[in-house]
């Protein structure tokens, strides 16, 4: 569509500006099990121009209410109170979330309208294959996928709210802190129920640097020092994650993991339904997720092929939401642009052929490293590649089916195969810290289930005979390759020649263990 195309060019800075500012002129309120739409339009109009709304299910129905002035929220919380404190006592801290009842329940007059409820959350895998079926190419199927599963513009919204209210704890401390998302929230390759990842920041310094030069003295804050940059992101996070566990209505099991890698706080925000991850600033994964976001617009099938390359791992068991040996989403994701960027002509361009193209605007040397490469997208030209979803899904099966893990590792800098630096069973350079693998934690029997689904998918793929499967109504395509494979463990064997005979046996176990538990995965992510 124009309005898509039109959304699409705007740079990552841009759009996160831009969401961030909806944010901060949104409220979230908790509606009455008889809700009448109009009535309550109305009611808020009284406080200035509503610009956006919609409702969705979380434990009753909630909607989120955009105005298009920030004075308007004053203007409601003015007309707000505070709970009654009968059996509970409250903490008043005036938040933008609100818990609305009817006065009067709803007279015989006055009926409740049927609400359209924006969906929050994937269809279970199940259903989708229903749906996949009755597409007429791969290329839809991997389209309708795509549709399912990624955030949509309401979910997106609720996100930047999520942050928009914990950023409302941090500046009681920090006036001009930020809470922003990073990740899979804004990178275009976020899935529906998903985490949101969020960070605190605290220097918005563009606009601060020049008035600095001025005047005949040097002048400074005088502010508390501490051993390490370190040791004071763990202090912040520490008190900031005992202030919403305290104080922060609908924060819920809040947990600080202080040492980790990098430090965080998870909690479940119940008000929005997000479980969240909060952590304090960190640069080099802004630029990942601002790279995977260029990545995403440049051409429509980088989103398909790594959401059905994603769900496709998911079902059969190769991903897992805990962390532990498995290829995680974002390795899985980086292979998907490795092998795009390896197609004749590259569907995408190398992060080195990105850096060419940086302005001085684009230029970011972050804790030694270069992380520059350009952000106006209009400036990357488009690729001359024609090839269909449907090749290029069964080529990605082909290609890693066969890539010579011992020997190569995978380098999107280069867009090149590259020798391994280090023995890790799967090297993934780390696009920006270079000294780092993104997929250290893959252990030999993970890689090479991996290794016998890809050769498994892209067999399948090759015999299929598509007319007669639907005309037997059999699941074929993208839909036959989301259906575990245990089944038939002996075209596995064959398929696992050539791949080392220790890890077969925890292989096929792990298999049969996997199929059990893998649809119900699947369906609960």
């Amino acid at each position: 569509t124009d309005a898509e195309v039109s959304t699409r060019k705007k740079t990552f800075a841009e759009v996160q500006t831009e969401r961030l500012d909806q944010a901060e002129r949104t409220v979230l309120i908790k509606c009455p099990s008889k809700l009448n739409e109009k009535i309550l339009l109305q009611y808020l109009a009284s406080h200035g121009n509503v610009k956006s709304h919609f409702f969705f299910e979380n434990r009753g129905i909630s909607a989120l209410i955009e105005f298009s002035e920030k004075s308007s929220i004053a203007s409601l919380q003015d007309a707000v109170g505070i709970p009654s404190a009968s059996e509970h006592h409250v903490v008043p801290f005036k938040s933008r979330l609100f818990t609305f009842t009817l006065k009067n329940p709803v007279s015989r007059h006055v009926e409740e309208t049927p609400l359209h409820l924006s969906p929050q959350c994937p269809i279970p895998v199940k259903d989708l294959i229903e749906k996949l079926c009755l597409a007429d190419s791969m290329s839809s199927q991997m389209y309708i996928l795509l549709n399912e599963y990624q955030l949509t513009e309401e979910n997106i919204k609720l996100r930047f709210l999520a942050c928009s209210l914990v950023r409302d704890f941090t500046r009681a401390y920090f006036p001009d802190s930020t809470v922003k998302p990073f990740g899979s929230s804004v990178n275009t390759f976020g899935k529906l129920g998903s985490d949101v990842d969020m960070f605190l920041d605290f220097h918005d310094t563009g606009k601060h640097a020049t008035k600095m030069k001025k005047g005949p003295f040097e002048m400074e804050y005088q502010m508390k020092r501490l051993p390490s940059e370190r040791f004071a992101t763990q202090r912040i996070l520490s008190v900031v994650g005992d202030c919403l566990d305290n104080f922060g209505p609908g924060c819920a099991n809040v947990q600080k993991i202080l040492n980790a890698r990098c430090p965080l706080v998870k909690f479940s925000h119940q008000p929005t339904g997000f479980q969240c991850d909060l952590s304090v600033s960190n640069s080099i994964a802004i630029r990942s997720s601002e790279l995977l976001y260029i990545y995403g617009c440049l051409d429509s099938r980088v989103r398909a092929l790594v959401f059905a390359v994603r769900c496709w791992a998911r079902v059969h068991g190769l991903t897992n939401s805990a962390p532990g040996t498995w290829i995680t989403n974002f390795s899985l994701t980086m292979m998907v642009m490795f092998f795009l960027q390896r197609r004749s002509p590259p569907i995408i361009p190398t992060l080195d052929q990105l850096k060419e193209l940086a302005g001085e605007k684009d230029k970011h040397i972050i804790g030694g490293y270069d992380c520059s490469f350009v952000s106006d997208l209009r400036k990357i030209k488009p690729t001359k590649n024609t090839e269909t979803l449907d090749v290029l899904l069964g080529e990605f099966f082909e290609y890693f089916g066969n890539f010579d893990f011992r020997k190569n590792s995978i380098n999107l800098r280069k867009g090149k195969e590259v020798n391994k630096p280090e023995s890790s069973p799967l090297y993934i350079w780390n696009p920006f810290e270079q000294d780092l693998n993104v997929s250290k934690n893959v252990n030999q029997p993970q890689l090479e289930k991996f290794i016998a689904m890809a050769r498994e998918s892209a067999w399948i793929l090759q015999k299929e005979d598509k007319t007669q499967q639907m005309i037997n109504k059999e699941p074929w395509g993208l839909a036959a390759l989301l259906i575990p494979f245990g089944k038939n463990s002996s075209k596995m064997k064959s398929r696992m020649k050539g791949i080392g005979s220790e890890t077969i046996r925890s292989l096929l176990d792990s298999l049969k263990l996997n199929n059990a538990n893998t649809q119900q995965k699947a369906v609960g992510k």
